[in-house]
């Protein structure tokens, strides 16, 4: 048990998770990050929970939790008051009055490496994992400089410290070759080096670096600010989207070569209960190596797999009509599952998340009380369950 001296800031523990599910990524709908409480206050318990229910808020309240982690906001739909006795302000109420912070991560972790649907595909065992749709790679720019030699060391801090030359965990990355400059001053040049009308041959370093799209002004700026030549020859080339992209919406893998009925069987058995169960559409001893699933309500997305490799899509909330239109394509099986239950499985994957980061620091529970909104299924005593 940690010691109150020990315990992280919230602010701490929010840049944590932002970190991992940065907020710039949810959607512009969307409501997410901290909803509720003090950054400077201490975190000494976390709960981990898919809603924001009048129900969790009392169970974080009644654990000690200081914060309350969720994945669907509280205030998705605008308010305009938050009195308890309204339902979002009981909830509200519940935690502030309890000492209990808010933080959302919705759509931001949807997408991400850790996320809602990658952590879904790793519970069902599927393996070499993509996005069905790659998110698209932040824009970057190549720059190339042409320096003397002895400024090259003070041309690279200079576009290093603006922003250029990150590359992953790395930065300060840049390259380097050498060659001869040459190059005559005319009439009215103010030349650093050489003289008005005669050619000169300079010994010069080739730097380049990549640059992210959003601070090539600033790059350009301090490129010539360092560069020791009234007029500096360098190239600003934009670069293409490799595709190679980890994030992205949904997944798709691959598992050991089974039936529809009995890849269902695994979902059922691997997923928290749920009055929702299971639904299946396809025959049962379809042949299944190829799975693509999306966390949370997933039928826009139907069009993109129709004509994929998928054998199955498994997602949440599939109406009617587009699942039936779906099936004349001759397209994948489909597994629907509880919302909930399907966005459960990001919640010990978070919890396993914060442990690695924050040791013993802080008691970390993931919140096993079924929120979803169905609470049982009605049966006919003649014809049994359908």
């Amino acid at each position: 048990m940690s010691t109150r001296a020990d315990r992280p800031t919230l602010a701490e523990v929010v840049d944590l998770l932002h970190g991992w599910y940065p907020p710039a990524t949810a959607g512009s709908w969307d409501a997410v990050g901290l909803a509720a409480g003090d950054p400077a206050a201490g975190v000494g318990r976390v709960l981990l929970a898919v809603d924001p229910t009048l129900e969790v808020a009392q169970e974080a309240v009644a654990w000690g939790a200081d914060l309350l982690v969720t994945h669907h906001p509280l205030f998705l739909s605008a308010v305009h008051g938050v009195a308890a006795t309204t339902p979002k302000g009981r909830t509200l109420h519940a935690l502030t009055t309890g000492g209990c912070a808010l933080l959302t991560a919705h759509t931001n972790a949807d997408q991400a490496v850790g996320g809602v649907s990658e952590s879904l595909a790793l519970a069902l065992g599927l393996r070499d994992l993509v996005p069905i749709l790659p998110a698209p790679a932040p824009p970057v720019d190549k720059i190339t400089v042409h320096v003397p030699v002895e400024h090259a060391e003070a041309v690279r801090v200079a576009l290093a410290e603006a922003g250029a030359g990150t590359i992953g965990d790395y930065d300060s990355c840049t390259f380097t070759t050498t060659g001869e400059g040459r190059f005559r001053p005319l009439a009215g040049a103010s030349p650093t080096i050489g003289t008005v009308g005669d050619l000169e041959v300079v010994p010069e370093a080739r730097v380049e670096a990549v640059v992210p799209r959003s601070r090539r002004t600033a790059v350009v700026r301090a490129l010539l600010a360092a560069h020791p030549y009234e007029e500096p020859a360098f190239d600003l080339v934009e670069t293409a989207d490799a595709g190679l992209a980890t994030t992205g919406t949904g997944r798709v893998g691959s598992v050991e070569p089974t039936t529809l009925r009995a890849f269902a069987e695994h979902v059922a058995s691997v997923l928290p209960a749920t009055a929702h169960g299971v639904r299946v559409s396809g025959d049962p001893d379809r042949p299944v190596r190829r799975v693509a699933l999306c966390g949370g309500a997933g039928d826009f997305l139907l069009d993109r797999l129709a004509g994929s490799d998928a054998d199955v899509y498994l997602t949440s909330d599939l109406r009617h009509h587009r699942a039936a239109e779906f099936r004349e394509h001759d397209g994948p099986a489909l597994v629907d599952v509880a919302h909930w239950a399907a966005e459960w499985t990001w919640l010990p994957v978070v919890q396993a998340r914060l442990r690695e980061a924050l040791g013993d620091r802080v008691e970390t529970r993931v919140s096993t009380r079924c929120t979803d909104p169905w609470d049982f299924r009605a049966t006919s005593p003649d014809r049994g369950e359908r």
